[in-house]
């Protein structure tokens, strides 16, 4: 799971740097580059692409599309630790939906915490002039659609392969995404293309990477790992664009983790 986090905040630097693009190209040309690695290796695996609970991996796809489209959105309009932030709500919506279709209880303290991190949120949403409200719906949107896509990918952790997990995103995104991209076409230039390509590679490695780690373990117990990735994201706002944060942020940040942190203190206790 952190080496999954380090590869996403490298795809996450990727898009911040083709903010001139438009999104679903971005989303398309991502989708094609994993579509293309993920038939690689699983020829070379001589594992079946389409998989066995079809149904659960088409979902999982559909919510992954959406999730990863409202998310470039949101980090094309704003520092990538605030969108990386707000997005990060997601393990939230993760345990909130495994009470239905995983049956993993929760713990009526856990809320608290969860209440927390949405807390934090907000005070980044009500003292951040850059966080509009129209960013800050489609960060909790994408969270929840990648809430119900971790819970799809545990779903068929004992029937299907990780990398059949990760092949169906780009299988339902590349069609769609580039019939839409058709007509909002910008041409990339020489620099960009290899930044789509770096872009492509890192969240492959990123998505092979979680979903092992999601298929290894309880929603509840993995979720939390991914927040290592705001650090990142910091680092990268500061050296590479000059931003600095105000309080706001960094009490906001403090506030997601530690009710993460207290969730998976109490769901390892038992």
């Amino acid at each position: 799971m952190l080496l999954s986090s380090l590869s996403f905040s490298l795809m996450q630097l990727c898009v911040k740097m083709l903010s001139h693009l438009p999104v679903v190209e971005l989303v398309f040309f991502r989708s094609l580059v994993s579509l293309v690695l993920s038939l690689i290796v699983l020829k070379r695996a001589n594992v079946n692409p389409l998989g066995n609970n079809k149904t659960a991996l088409i979902l999982r796809g559909v919510f992954g599309v959406g999730a990863l489209s409202l998310f470039f959105y949101t980090l094309q309009a704003l520092p990538i630790a605030t969108a990386v932030v707000i997005q990060y709500l997601s393990p939230m919506f993760t345990a909130l939906f495994a009470i239905w279709i995983l049956k993993e209880p929760v713990k009526p303290i856990q809320w608290a915490f969860f209440a927390l991190a949405f807390c934090g949120i907000l005070v980044i949403n009500g003292f951040d002039d850059n966080v509009e409200p129209v960013y800050l719906f489609a960060g909790i949107l994408s969270s929840a659609l990648a809430g119900l896509a971790y819970n799809m990918i545990r779903k068929v952790k004992d029937t299907d392969h990780p990398v059949v997990v990760v092949f169906y995103f780009p299988l339902i995104a590349t069609p769609v995404m580039g019939i839409v991209t058709a007509f909002q076409w910008v041409t990339p230039d020489l620099t960009d293309w290899a930044v789509i390509l770096a872009m492509g590679i890192f969240t492959q490695i990123a998505q092979v990477y979680m979903t092992k780690a999601w298929q290894g373990s309880e929603a509840n117990q993995i979720a939390g790992l991914k927040y290592i990735g705001v650090f990142f994201a910091l680092f990268w706002d500061f050296t590479l664009f000059g931003i600095t944060h105000g309080w706001a942020t960094f009490a906001g940040i403090a506030l997601v983790i530690s009710g993460v942190a207290l969730n998976l203190f109490v769901k390892r206790k038992g």
